[in-house]
Protein backbone atom coordinates (compact mmCIF):
# COMPACT_ATOMS: atom_id res chain seq x y z
CA UNK A 1 0.00 0.00 0.00
CA UNK A 2 1.40 3.86 -0.63
CA UNK A 3 1.47 6.12 1.26
CA UNK A 4 2.28 9.90 1.74
CA UNK A 5 3.44 9.38 5.08
CA UNK A 6 4.80 6.16 6.79
CA UNK A 7 2.79 5.04 9.51
CA UNK A 8 2.40 2.25 12.28
CA UNK A 9 -0.97 0.86 11.76
CA UNK A 10 -1.28 -0.97 15.38
CA UNK A 11 -1.41 3.08 16.60
CA UNK A 12 -3.86 4.16 14.10
CA UNK A 13 -6.08 1.29 14.57
CA UNK A 14 -5.95 -0.04 18.58
CA UNK A 15 -6.37 -3.42 19.63
CA UNK A 16 -9.14 -5.43 20.30
CA UNK A 17 -10.35 -6.06 16.14
CA UNK A 18 -7.24 -8.25 14.58
CA UNK A 19 -9.60 -11.30 14.03
CA UNK A 20 -11.99 -9.05 12.66
CA UNK A 21 -9.36 -6.83 10.62
CA UNK A 22 -7.76 -10.47 8.83
CA UNK A 23 -11.16 -12.40 8.73
CA UNK A 24 -12.12 -12.92 4.57
CA UNK A 25 -15.54 -15.19 5.54
CA UNK A 26 -18.26 -14.68 3.20
CA UNK A 27 -20.05 -12.54 5.70
CA UNK A 28 -18.30 -10.55 8.57
CA UNK A 29 -20.84 -9.32 11.00
CA UNK A 30 -20.15 -6.93 13.97
CA UNK A 31 -22.67 -5.85 17.07
CA UNK A 32 -21.29 -3.84 19.34
CA UNK A 33 -22.09 -1.05 22.04
CA UNK A 34 -21.19 2.70 21.70
CA UNK A 35 -18.26 3.92 21.34
CA UNK A 36 -16.82 0.48 20.31
CA UNK A 37 -14.68 2.00 17.66
CA UNK A 38 -16.60 -0.46 15.20
CA UNK A 39 -17.56 1.68 12.32
CA UNK A 40 -14.47 3.62 12.64
CA UNK A 41 -12.40 0.18 12.59
CA UNK A 42 -14.58 -0.78 9.84
CA UNK A 43 -13.72 2.54 7.32
CA UNK A 44 -9.87 2.07 8.51
CA UNK A 45 -9.91 -1.42 6.87
CA UNK A 46 -11.92 -0.67 3.52
CA UNK A 47 -9.64 1.73 3.07
CA UNK A 48 -6.62 -0.26 3.62
CA UNK A 49 -7.83 -2.95 1.71
CA UNK A 50 -8.95 -1.17 -1.86
CA UNK A 51 -5.30 0.16 -1.43
CA UNK A 52 -3.68 -3.01 -1.12
CA UNK A 53 -5.87 -5.18 -3.24
CA UNK A 54 -5.77 -3.63 -7.15
CA UNK A 55 -9.12 -3.89 -8.63
CA UNK A 56 -11.16 -4.27 -5.25
CA UNK A 57 -14.48 -1.94 -5.27
CA UNK A 58 -16.58 -1.01 -2.04
CA UNK A 59 -20.40 -0.47 -1.88
CA UNK A 60 -21.45 0.88 1.20
CA UNK A 61 -25.16 0.38 2.18
CA UNK A 62 -27.55 2.16 4.41
CA UNK A 63 -31.71 1.87 5.07
CA UNK A 64 -31.67 5.69 3.58
CA UNK A 65 -29.51 6.77 1.37
CA UNK A 66 -29.06 10.35 2.23
CA UNK A 67 -28.02 9.42 5.72
CA UNK A 68 -24.58 8.48 3.95
CA UNK A 69 -23.05 12.16 3.87
CA UNK A 70 -23.02 12.94 7.61
CA UNK A 71 -21.92 8.76 8.28
CA UNK A 72 -20.18 6.50 6.44
CA UNK A 73 -18.94 8.17 3.36
CA UNK A 74 -17.60 11.14 6.37
CA UNK A 75 -15.88 8.16 8.54
CA UNK A 76 -14.52 6.44 5.19
CA UNK A 77 -13.02 10.31 4.56
CA UNK A 78 -11.61 10.23 8.23
CA UNK A 79 -10.05 7.02 7.53
CA UNK A 80 -8.16 8.31 4.21
CA UNK A 81 -6.71 11.23 6.21
CA UNK A 82 -6.08 8.95 9.17
CA UNK A 83 -4.14 6.50 7.25
CA UNK A 84 -1.93 9.68 5.77
CA UNK A 85 -3.13 8.94 2.04
CA UNK A 86 -5.62 12.04 1.19
CA UNK A 87 -2.87 13.21 -2.01
CA UNK A 88 -4.16 9.01 -3.22
CA UNK A 89 -8.05 9.57 -2.97
CA UNK A 90 -10.62 12.27 -4.51
CA UNK A 91 -13.80 12.44 -2.81
CA UNK A 92 -16.75 13.86 -4.70
CA UNK A 93 -20.97 14.49 -3.51
CA UNK A 94 -22.46 14.71 -6.49
CA UNK A 95 -22.52 11.59 -7.22
CA UNK A 96 -21.33 10.20 -4.31
CA UNK A 97 -17.92 8.61 -4.31
CA UNK A 98 -14.71 8.00 -3.19
CA UNK A 99 -12.07 7.19 -5.83
CA UNK A 100 -7.96 5.71 -5.37
CA UNK A 101 -6.81 8.16 -8.22
CA UNK A 102 -3.55 5.64 -9.19
CA UNK A 103 -6.34 3.03 -10.17
CA UNK A 104 -9.59 4.23 -10.31
CA UNK A 105 -11.12 2.17 -7.30
CA UNK A 106 -14.37 3.02 -6.26
CA UNK A 107 -16.24 3.31 -3.14
CA UNK A 108 -19.77 3.80 -3.73
CA UNK A 109 -22.58 4.60 -1.53
CA UNK A 110 -26.42 3.72 -1.74
CA UNK A 111 -29.41 2.88 0.10
CA UNK A 112 -32.20 0.46 0.76
CA UNK A 113 -34.87 3.07 -0.27
CA UNK A 114 -33.75 2.89 -3.80
CA UNK A 115 -33.98 -0.88 -4.17
CA UNK A 116 -33.54 -0.60 -8.34
CA UNK A 117 -30.38 1.63 -8.31
CA UNK A 118 -28.99 -0.65 -5.22
CA UNK A 119 -29.34 -3.89 -7.40
CA UNK A 120 -28.13 -1.87 -10.51
CA UNK A 121 -24.82 -0.73 -8.99
CA UNK A 122 -21.75 -1.85 -10.85
CA UNK A 123 -17.95 -0.69 -11.41
CA UNK A 124 -15.90 0.20 -14.13
CA UNK A 125 -12.83 -1.00 -12.64
CA UNK A 126 -12.25 -4.45 -11.12
CA UNK A 127 -14.77 -5.79 -9.15
CA UNK A 128 -17.72 -5.01 -6.61
CA UNK A 129 -16.42 -7.72 -4.28
CA UNK A 130 -17.48 -6.25 -0.91
CA UNK A 131 -20.30 -4.49 0.68
CA UNK A 132 -20.50 -2.91 4.43
CA UNK A 133 -24.16 -2.70 5.63
CA UNK A 134 -24.15 0.31 8.37
CA UNK A 135 -26.34 0.33 11.09
CA UNK A 136 -27.69 -3.08 9.80
CA UNK A 137 -30.11 -2.82 13.00
CA UNK A 138 -32.03 -0.18 10.64
CA UNK A 139 -33.02 -3.03 7.89
CA UNK A 140 -35.96 -4.57 9.50
CA UNK A 141 -36.89 -6.57 7.11
CA UNK A 142 -35.08 -9.41 5.78
CA UNK A 143 -36.18 -9.89 2.22
CA UNK A 144 -34.71 -6.14 1.62
CA UNK A 145 -31.19 -7.80 2.50
CA UNK A 146 -31.82 -10.78 0.37
CA UNK A 147 -32.27 -8.64 -2.30
CA UNK A 148 -29.26 -7.03 -1.72
CA UNK A 149 -27.53 -10.12 -1.16
CA UNK A 150 -28.64 -11.66 -4.65
CA UNK A 151 -27.17 -8.59 -6.60
CA UNK A 152 -24.15 -7.81 -5.20
CA UNK A 153 -21.11 -8.84 -4.58
CA UNK A 154 -21.02 -10.02 -8.09
CA UNK A 155 -19.58 -11.95 -10.85
CA UNK A 156 -16.36 -14.17 -10.18
CA UNK A 157 -13.33 -13.12 -8.15
CA UNK A 158 -9.80 -14.19 -8.50
CA UNK A 159 -7.44 -14.46 -5.74
CA UNK A 160 -6.44 -12.47 -3.75
CA UNK A 161 -9.53 -11.10 -3.79
CA UNK A 162 -12.33 -12.29 -2.32
CA UNK A 163 -16.27 -11.81 -1.81
CA UNK A 164 -17.67 -10.17 1.45
CA UNK A 165 -20.42 -8.02 3.59
CA UNK A 166 -19.92 -6.82 6.40
CA UNK A 167 -22.65 -5.70 8.83
CA UNK A 168 -22.14 -3.27 11.62
CA UNK A 169 -25.06 -2.58 14.46
CA UNK A 170 -25.98 -1.62 18.18
CA UNK A 171 -28.10 -4.62 18.96
CA UNK A 172 -30.78 -3.18 20.50
CA UNK A 173 -33.21 -5.97 20.44
CA UNK A 174 -32.87 -9.77 20.49
CA UNK A 175 -36.05 -9.94 18.42
CA UNK A 176 -34.45 -8.70 15.73
CA UNK A 177 -33.66 -10.83 12.46
CA UNK A 178 -30.06 -9.99 12.44
CA UNK A 179 -29.70 -12.43 15.79
CA UNK A 180 -31.48 -15.21 14.28
CA UNK A 181 -29.89 -15.48 11.22
CA UNK A 182 -26.34 -14.84 11.61
CA UNK A 183 -25.86 -15.54 15.88
CA UNK A 184 -27.93 -18.45 16.32
CA UNK A 185 -27.43 -20.53 13.81
CA UNK A 186 -23.79 -21.35 13.09
CA UNK A 187 -22.38 -21.70 9.14
CA UNK A 188 -19.04 -22.13 7.91
CA UNK A 189 -19.13 -18.88 5.88
CA UNK A 190 -20.30 -16.56 8.49
CA UNK A 191 -18.19 -15.17 11.59
CA UNK A 192 -20.27 -12.87 14.67
CA UNK A 193 -18.31 -10.29 16.90
CA UNK A 194 -18.99 -8.93 19.97
CA UNK A 195 -17.51 -5.93 21.14
CA UNK A 196 -17.84 -2.89 23.62
CA UNK A 197 -16.63 0.36 24.92
CA UNK A 198 -13.60 -1.16 26.52
CA UNK A 199 -11.79 -2.14 22.87
CA UNK A 200 -11.38 1.31 22.29
CA UNK A 201 -8.53 2.96 24.09
CA UNK A 202 -8.73 6.36 22.42
CA UNK A 203 -11.70 7.09 25.06
CA UNK A 204 -10.61 9.96 27.86
CA UNK A 205 -11.38 9.28 31.49
CA UNK A 206 -14.84 11.46 31.03
CA UNK A 207 -16.28 9.31 28.59
CA UNK A 208 -15.37 5.78 30.61
CA UNK A 209 -16.94 7.49 33.95
CA UNK A 210 -19.67 7.39 32.03
CA UNK A 211 -20.27 3.85 32.09
CA UNK A 212 -18.48 2.88 35.35
CA UNK A 213 -21.18 4.99 36.82
CA UNK A 214 -23.63 3.33 34.58
CA UNK A 215 -21.75 -0.12 35.59
CA UNK A 216 -22.80 0.75 39.01
CA UNK A 217 -26.03 1.95 39.25
CA UNK A 218 -27.50 0.07 36.60
CA UNK A 219 -25.92 -3.30 35.69
CA UNK A 220 -28.59 -4.25 33.28
CA UNK A 221 -28.83 -1.36 31.11
CA UNK A 222 -25.09 -1.54 31.12
CA UNK A 223 -25.23 -4.48 30.15
CA UNK A 224 -27.09 -3.76 26.78
CA UNK A 225 -25.98 0.07 26.07
CA UNK A 226 -22.20 -0.56 27.48
CA UNK A 227 -21.21 -4.00 26.55
CA UNK A 228 -23.63 -4.34 23.30
CA UNK A 229 -25.53 -7.61 24.68
CA UNK A 230 -28.48 -8.34 23.20
CA UNK A 231 -31.52 -7.41 24.48
CA UNK A 232 -33.84 -4.38 26.34
CA UNK A 233 -32.62 -3.11 29.85
CA UNK A 234 -34.67 -4.17 32.98
CA UNK A 235 -36.96 -1.34 34.70
CA UNK A 236 -37.62 0.48 31.03
CA UNK A 237 -40.16 3.38 31.30
CA UNK A 238 -41.54 2.56 27.95
CA UNK A 239 -41.98 -0.93 27.21
CA UNK A 240 -44.98 -0.83 24.17
CA UNK A 241 -42.49 -0.35 21.62
CA UNK A 242 -41.12 -1.93 18.34
CA UNK A 243 -38.61 -0.88 15.88
CA UNK A 244 -41.18 -1.49 12.33
CA UNK A 245 -40.64 -0.19 8.64
CA UNK A 246 -44.19 2.10 7.38
CA UNK A 247 -45.15 4.40 4.71
CA UNK A 248 -44.67 7.86 6.17
CA UNK A 249 -46.69 9.32 3.56
CA UNK A 250 -49.49 6.99 3.75
CA UNK A 251 -49.56 7.41 7.56
CA UNK A 252 -50.11 11.16 7.54
CA UNK A 253 -53.13 11.16 5.38
CA UNK A 254 -54.99 8.91 8.04
CA UNK A 255 -58.01 11.09 9.22
CA UNK A 256 -57.68 12.24 12.97
CA UNK A 257 -53.58 11.66 12.98
CA UNK A 258 -51.56 15.27 14.29
CA UNK A 259 -47.82 16.08 13.91
CA UNK A 260 -45.52 16.37 17.06
CA UNK A 261 -42.24 17.90 16.88
CA UNK A 262 -39.66 18.56 19.85
CA UNK A 263 -35.95 19.50 20.51
CA UNK A 264 -34.05 19.30 23.19
CA UNK A 265 -30.92 21.59 23.30
CA UNK A 266 -27.21 20.35 23.28
CA UNK A 267 -23.74 21.26 22.59
CA UNK A 268 -20.69 19.83 23.85
CA UNK A 269 -21.20 17.26 25.88
CA UNK A 270 -24.75 16.76 25.03
CA UNK A 271 -26.82 16.02 21.63
CA UNK A 272 -29.20 18.59 20.69
CA UNK A 273 -31.91 16.25 19.77
CA UNK A 274 -34.98 17.13 17.28
CA UNK A 275 -37.74 14.53 17.35
CA UNK A 276 -40.36 14.27 14.58
CA UNK A 277 -43.86 11.85 15.71
CA UNK A 278 -47.71 11.48 14.50
CA UNK A 279 -50.09 10.81 16.88
CA UNK A 280 -53.03 9.27 16.27
CA UNK A 281 -55.22 10.19 19.76
CA UNK A 282 -58.19 7.86 19.73
CA UNK A 283 -56.15 4.51 19.16
CA UNK A 284 -53.59 5.57 21.40
CA UNK A 285 -50.77 5.46 18.69
CA UNK A 286 -47.32 7.41 18.45
CA UNK A 287 -45.38 6.74 15.17
CA UNK A 288 -41.22 8.31 15.38
CA UNK A 289 -40.61 8.79 11.61
CA UNK A 290 -37.43 11.37 11.79
CA UNK A 291 -34.72 12.51 14.12
CA UNK A 292 -31.25 14.61 14.48
CA UNK A 293 -28.93 13.93 17.09
CA UNK A 294 -25.86 15.84 16.97
CA UNK A 295 -23.43 17.65 19.15
CA UNK A 296 -21.63 21.18 18.93
CA UNK A 297 -25.09 22.55 16.57
CA UNK A 298 -24.94 26.24 16.54
CA UNK A 299 -28.73 27.55 16.53
CA UNK A 300 -27.86 29.04 12.94
CA UNK A 301 -27.07 25.02 12.66
CA UNK A 302 -30.52 23.87 13.74
CA UNK A 303 -32.60 26.10 12.07
CA UNK A 304 -30.72 24.98 8.75
CA UNK A 305 -31.28 21.52 9.15
CA UNK A 306 -35.26 21.80 10.40
CA UNK A 307 -35.56 23.73 7.06
CA UNK A 308 -33.76 21.24 5.59
CA UNK A 309 -35.40 18.26 6.50
CA UNK A 310 -38.52 19.86 5.40
CA UNK A 311 -40.19 20.95 8.59
CA UNK A 312 -39.50 24.85 8.70
CA UNK A 313 -43.31 25.79 8.84
CA UNK A 314 -43.78 23.10 11.61
CA UNK A 315 -44.86 23.99 15.36
CA UNK A 316 -41.96 23.12 17.45
CA UNK A 317 -42.01 22.41 21.20
CA UNK A 318 -38.37 23.26 22.67
CA UNK A 319 -37.09 23.02 26.07
CA UNK A 320 -37.66 26.61 27.82
CA UNK A 321 -34.77 26.20 29.83
CA UNK A 322 -32.89 27.78 26.96
CA UNK A 323 -35.32 31.12 26.34
CA UNK A 324 -32.04 32.78 24.56
CA UNK A 325 -32.07 30.33 22.20
CA UNK A 326 -35.87 29.48 21.73
CA UNK A 327 -35.46 33.77 21.06
CA UNK A 328 -33.18 33.28 18.42
CA UNK A 329 -34.40 30.26 16.46
CA UNK A 330 -37.90 32.20 16.20
CA UNK A 331 -35.62 35.22 14.71
CA UNK A 332 -34.22 32.88 12.16
CA UNK A 333 -37.93 32.00 11.32
CA UNK A 334 -38.94 28.58 13.30
CA UNK A 335 -42.27 28.74 14.62
CA UNK A 336 -40.80 28.02 18.15
CA UNK A 337 -42.98 26.99 21.65
CA UNK A 338 -41.55 26.88 24.75
CA UNK A 339 -42.32 23.83 26.79
CA UNK A 340 -44.34 25.13 30.03
CA UNK A 341 -41.89 22.91 33.06
CA UNK A 342 -43.49 22.75 36.11
CA UNK A 343 -43.76 20.65 39.27
CA UNK A 344 -44.62 16.85 38.09
CA UNK A 345 -43.99 17.37 34.42
CA UNK A 346 -41.71 14.86 33.68
CA UNK A 347 -43.72 12.28 35.55
CA UNK A 348 -47.53 13.47 34.23
CA UNK A 349 -45.28 13.67 30.40
CA UNK A 350 -44.31 9.62 31.23
CA UNK A 351 -47.52 8.65 32.61
CA UNK A 352 -49.11 9.87 29.42
CA UNK A 353 -46.90 8.81 27.01
CA UNK A 354 -47.01 4.82 28.86
CA UNK A 355 -50.63 5.02 27.45
CA UNK A 356 -49.27 4.88 23.66
CA UNK A 357 -48.18 2.03 21.91
CA UNK A 358 -44.60 3.43 19.73
CA UNK A 359 -43.68 1.93 16.31
CA UNK A 360 -40.26 3.94 15.79
CA UNK A 361 -39.33 3.94 12.02
CA UNK A 362 -36.07 1.88 11.14
CA UNK A 363 -34.49 5.67 11.12
CA UNK A 364 -34.69 6.79 14.45
CA UNK A 365 -31.34 4.93 15.05
CA UNK A 366 -31.03 7.33 18.21
CA UNK A 367 -34.42 7.57 19.20
CA UNK A 368 -34.52 3.73 19.04
CA UNK A 369 -31.42 3.58 21.24
CA UNK A 370 -32.66 5.65 23.31
CA UNK A 371 -35.67 4.25 24.35
CA UNK A 372 -34.32 0.65 24.93
CA UNK A 373 -32.22 1.81 27.54
CA UNK A 374 -34.19 4.94 29.80
CA UNK A 375 -34.66 3.06 32.71
CA UNK A 376 -36.24 3.70 36.10
CA UNK A 377 -33.83 5.35 38.52
CA UNK A 378 -32.94 3.58 42.35
CA UNK A 379 -32.51 4.56 45.67
CA UNK A 380 -29.36 3.60 47.64
CA UNK A 381 -31.15 0.05 48.31
CA UNK A 382 -31.42 -0.75 45.02
CA UNK A 383 -35.19 0.23 44.74
CA UNK A 384 -36.64 1.57 41.69
CA UNK A 385 -37.74 4.59 42.44
CA UNK A 386 -40.99 6.65 40.46
CA UNK A 387 -37.95 9.08 38.51
CA UNK A 388 -36.18 7.98 35.11
CA UNK A 389 -32.22 8.56 35.10
CA UNK A 390 -31.50 11.75 33.89
CA UNK A 391 -28.60 9.88 31.20
CA UNK A 392 -28.82 9.26 27.60
CA UNK A 393 -32.66 10.84 27.41
CA UNK A 394 -32.35 13.47 25.08
CA UNK A 395 -34.48 12.36 22.23
CA UNK A 396 -36.97 11.45 24.87
CA UNK A 397 -36.89 14.48 26.45
CA UNK A 398 -37.46 15.91 22.66
CA UNK A 399 -40.43 13.75 22.55
CA UNK A 400 -41.72 14.46 25.75
CA UNK A 401 -41.81 18.17 24.53
CA UNK A 402 -43.51 17.61 21.16
CA UNK A 403 -46.56 15.61 22.90
CA UNK A 404 -46.65 18.39 25.74
CA UNK A 405 -49.97 20.10 24.08
CA UNK A 406 -51.36 17.31 24.32
CA UNK A 407 -50.29 16.15 28.17
CA UNK A 408 -51.54 19.93 29.05
CA UNK A 409 -54.72 19.28 27.73
CA UNK A 410 -55.15 16.13 28.90
CA UNK A 411 -56.59 14.36 26.10
CA UNK A 412 -58.49 11.13 27.49
CA UNK A 413 -60.61 10.03 24.95
CA UNK A 414 -61.36 6.86 24.81
CA UNK A 415 -60.08 4.53 21.94
CA UNK A 416 -63.44 3.44 19.69
CA UNK A 417 -65.67 0.70 21.32
CA UNK A 418 -66.53 -1.18 18.11
CA UNK A 419 -64.40 -3.42 16.48
CA UNK A 420 -62.49 -4.30 13.31
CA UNK A 421 -61.00 -1.63 11.49
CA UNK A 422 -60.17 1.63 13.63
CA UNK A 423 -61.81 5.04 12.72
CA UNK A 424 -60.32 6.68 9.91
CA UNK A 425 -58.06 3.22 9.10
CA UNK A 426 -58.47 1.42 5.75
CA UNK A 427 -56.91 -2.09 5.47
CA UNK A 428 -54.80 -0.79 3.23
CA UNK A 429 -53.25 1.33 5.55
CA UNK A 430 -52.99 -1.19 8.38
CA UNK A 431 -50.79 -3.09 5.44
CA UNK A 432 -48.71 -0.43 5.20
CA UNK A 433 -47.57 -1.20 9.23
CA UNK A 434 -49.08 2.32 11.32
CA UNK A 435 -51.19 0.16 13.33
CA UNK A 436 -49.71 -2.64 14.44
Amino acid sequence: MKSSNKIYLPDVVGGGYGDFWRCKARYRVLKGSKASKKSTTTALNHIWRIMKYPGSNLLVVRKIGDTHRTSTFAQLKWAIQKLGVSDYWRATTSPLELTYIPTGQKVLFRGFDDPLKLASTTVSTGSLCWVWVEEAYEIDNEDAFDLLDLSVPRGNVSPPLFKQTTLTFNPWSERHWLKKRFFDTPADNVVCYSTDYRCNEFLDAADLAIYERMRRENPRKYAVAGLGNWGVADGLVYDRWEVRDFDIDKARKIPLIRSAFGLDYGYTNDPTAFFCGLIHVPRRLLLVYDEFYERGMSNRDICDRVAEKGYGKERIVADSAEPKSNDELRFLGLRIQPAAKGRDSILNGIQYIQDYRIVIHPRCVHFASEISSYTWDKDKEGNQINKPIDDNNHLMDAMRYALEPYIRRRVTDPPPKRRGTPTGVTAGDMRGGWDV
